[in-house]
């Protein structure tokens, strides 16, 4: 059961600064838990989570 929980998450990383985009994308890379560059996080693999990197893809990179 802990793969199948390990296989639903995402990990997103911060590989480019949100200063000099609009405030709407700041504030999606703060919802989604990044505050530093390189910074990874790890969020489950939700339609929700998925929406938000769509919207700040050019900031982000996501492993599975």
């Amino acid at each position: 059961m802990a793969n199948q929980a390990a296989a639903k998450t995402l990990k997103i990383k911060l590989v480019r600064s949100p200063i000099g985009y609009n405030i709407d994308q700041k504030r999606t890379v703060k919802a989604l838990g990044l505050s530093r560059m390189n910074q990874v996080v790890e969020k489950p693999d939700n339609s929700a989570i998925r929406g938000m990197i769509n919207s700040v893809s050019h900031l982000v990179e996501v492993s599975e």
